[in-house]
């Protein structure tokens, strides 16, 4: 499986589950990835509160995904304000557009399968992998 999530211990991930089609989205594949066993969910509001165990929790890490549904990137942006540098997935650039996204199994199984395929991030090489981690 390459450099696959699959299975891998210590990832934690983020999700910007903002007031749209593209944060439902993001939240229910972060919570589709993490049923799956290739990471933790992890509370951004935690950290954007800056809480001193979050923190510590998330500093211990093997990696940490950021996933955003739109370009305003809320959930990269706190986790860089926090201190980190985040694997950033955002599913706009994968094809899924804010307010045009009916959010259903197959969307979240297609989001899923992109991001745990390396999406098109600028850090690609460091998660690419088979894509079928979680069954898609």
């Amino acid at each position: 499986m390459g450099d696959c999530m699959c299975n891998e211990a210590g990832v934690l991930v983020f999700p910007c589950s903002g007031a749209s089609d593209v944060g439902e989205l993001s939240d229910r594949a972060a919570r589709k990835i993490a049923e799956c066993g290739q990471a933790k969910m992890f509370c951004l509001a935690g950290i954007g509160a800056h809480i001193p165990g979050m923190i510590e929790s998330a500093k211990a890490a093997n990696k940490i995904m950021a996933i955003d549904g739109c370009p305003v990137l809320c959930s990269k942006k706190i986790l860089e304000h926090a201190g980190f540098s985040p694997i950033s997935f955002n599913l706009k650039d994968m094809g899924f557009e804010k307010g045009k996204t009916q959010i259903c199994e197959e969307t979240v199984g297609k989001a899923v399968s992109k991001i745990t395929a390396g999406g098109n991030n600028s850090e690609k090489n460091s998660t690419r992998g088979s894509g079928g981690c979680c069954g898609n």
